[in-house]
């Protein structure tokens, strides 16, 4: 084990996609502070020829104040850690282990009672699909209102406050979209109203799960100015989770990286684009959009991301990977610490600037 060198103070441009900090917390002296703790995460679910690993040993934490992008392909288990944060996975044929701690408490530990008491109330979700989330034969004011009344009896305040929290998530004509159903309303106008619904019993983490998809170049922009005011607003800590570097790049405080089930690189967002360790990451990164043809074509990675269903010690994405050696078929590398929270899983990773960790 080797000791942490000092960097040099002076530090390179971020990438062009990041261009500015996506901003400090709400609160000084909070910064630091764990709100949700992951320690060793797995997921199993069961098919016919044994456990799927869906999920394997992730370890993260989302401090006060900070939004924290998981980002990954399509499958490599984004969706089901936030599933399993709310306990809303099925439990039958479902095997969880590992710890998923919540302002110290452990809520695998929790019965249905009280797992309940912090749905919506500590911990909101944004799904990806809003239509799917909202019940078409009720007002989408009366759905927000029905949350709100859950802690405050009072109606006539809850839907004053309704059309408070549709001014907020910027909801053009708030009283009269409050009277529409789901689908008299656009998609980005139904999203707003699940933000909306989620921010009414204002909880201390919000988690989207895909929160642009299907939407256009514009009201994604929109989405994701509403996400930053309200951490910035009401203090709240946000898990996005996406596929799409580039819009982790305007709004991101830091980042982990999964792949096939595996947290395989975190850290601050400028540091990521900047000084990417892992070769998935520096791939996804060579993926994103150019701003002009004469820097080449988009890069793409070549094979499929493997199915797991045991417990072989290897790298997961060693059949992909352009610098795999015959180690990564072979162990499983340890956690690797570059500093300031830059953690990377990865053999090649190895060296005079970093330490392994536990986890």
């Amino acid at each position: 084990m080797q000791e942490l060198k000092s960097k040099p103070e002076s530090k390179p441009a971020a990438s062009e996609y990041a261009t500015e900090p996506a901003g400090e917390t709400s609160a000084a002296g909070t910064k630091n502070d764990e709100l949700l703790k992951l320690e060793n995460l797995s997921i199993n679910y069961k098919v016919h020829d044994g456990y799927l690993s869906a999920v394997n040993h992730v370890n993260m934490t989302i401090r006060k104040g900070e939004i924290f992008a998981v980002v990954g392909e399509s499958g490599c288990g984004k969706s089901t850690v936030a599933h399993s944060i709310l306990r809303l996975l099925p439990d039958k044929d479902t095997k969880i282990t590992g710890k998923i701690l919540f302002k110290g408490q452990d809520l695998s530990t929790f019965n249905e009672k009280q797992i309940e008491k912090v749905r919506g109330r500590q911990i909101g979700m944004i799904f990806q699909n809003p239509l799917d989330s909202l019940n078409p034969v009720y007002r989408v004011g009366t759905q927000v209102e029905e949350a709100i009344l859950l802690d405050n009896p009072d109606k006539a305040a809850a839907k004053k406050k309704t059309v408070s929290l549709f001014r907020d998530v910027r909801l053009p004509d708030a009283e009269l979209r409050a009277e529409s159903y789901p689908h008299e309303l656009s998609g980005g106008m139904r999203q707003r109203v699940m933000i909306a619904m989620m921010l009414s019993r204002t909880p201390e983490l919000l988690i989207a799960d895909e929160p642009t998809t299907a939407l256009d170049v514009t009201i994604e922009a929109q989405i994701l100015d509403i996400l930053k005011r309200l951490k910035n607003t009401y203090g709240t800590s946000i898990m996005l989770i996406t596929h799409n570097f580039g819009l982790v790049a305007e709004i991101a405080d830091r980042i982990g990286v999964m792949y096939a089930g595996e947290m395989v690189e975190t850290g601050d967002v400028f540091e990521i684009f900047r000084n990417p360790k892992h070769p998935y990451t520096k791939l996804l990164m060579q993926a994103l959009p150019r701003r002009s043809k004469k820097e080449g074509r988009l890069k793409t990675i070549d094979g499929m991301v493997p199915r797991i269903t045991d417990d072989k010690p290897c790298c997961r994405f060693a059949n992909r990977c352009p610098s795999a050696s015959e180690r990564c078929f072979k162990e499983s590398p340890a956690a690797v610490d570059f500093g300031n929270g830059h953690i990377c899983r990865c053999f090649e990773a190895e060296g005079a600037e970093s330490v392994k960790v536990n986890g």
